[in-house]
């Protein structure tokens, strides 16, 4: 080998190692930029989420066909009869209620609506919002109600909303947020580990539904029974 081939070998040879270095460098930048707009996304995401969630029970503004109650947290299910018994839907489902949930516990539970209880509450085992959401979309299609006032927690209204609409798209949803005593007395959401908690894994699941729905948003209600 002579030397100007020597000397051309030595000063090419690092060329495409610099090349992949500044490569990956770029690579490593645009992969922290997504990373950090994806952050700033979630934060925003969250705080609208957040502040959106009614801090008060509200006053309906009209009444339902039929009045639905999600399971799981405390006083929906109280609130709810307190709603039938006011005449502000015809009929009560309690979606997602435990095996042992019927009649007679709620009626010894809430002895005053004993009445509205035996003759117009309606029970499904579902076990989560989707199971909730299509459940009460054959309820309502068995009655033929098409005004809903939906029960359940302040923070939890904005999934099951999302849900119930996703199979119910031409229903009027009127929302009934329950806020517990508990967060009534905690001061702001931020103020109190466990509801700052609850409130990102809400709004965790929240993204994950919409998700789910925006993959195949023409998915038909009842492909999902």
């Amino acid at each position: 080998m002579t030397q100007r081939q020597t000397s051309d070998a030595t000063t090419v040879g690092p060329a495409p190692a610099a090349h992949s270095r500044r490569l990956l460098w770029r690579l490593c930048k645009s992969g922290l930029l997504v990373c950090a707009i994806s952050a700033a996304a979630l934060l925003i995401g969250f705080a609208v989420f957040a502040w959106h969630v009614p801090k008060h029970e509200v006053t309906l503004n009209r009444d339902g066909d039929g009045i639905v109650a999600l399971t799981g947290g405390a006083s929906r299910i109280s609130d709810a009869i307190e709603l039938l018994a006011a005449g502000r839907g015809k009929r009560l489902l309690i979606s997602g209620a435990n095996p042992s949930t019927n009649s007679d516990e709620i009626s010894r539970l809430n002895p005053e609506f004993e009445k509205w209880v035996r003759c117009c509450v309606d029970f499904d085992r579902s076990v989560n919002t989707l199971g909730n959401a299509i459940e009460i979309r054959k309820w309502a299609e068995l009655r033929g109600f098409q005004a809903l006032v939906v029960v359940t927690s302040n923070y939890h209204m904005p999934r099951a909303l999302a849900e119930i609409r996703k199979q119910m798209p031409h229903a009027t949803l009127v929302p009934f947020p329950v806020v517990a005593d508990r967060q009534q007395r905690s001061g702001p959401w931020w103020s109190n580990a466990l509801t700052m908690r609850l409130m990102m894994s809400e709004y965790v699941k929240l993204i994950f539904a919409r998700l789910r729905m925006a993959i195949n948003p023409g998915a038909q209600a009842r492909e999902l029974t």
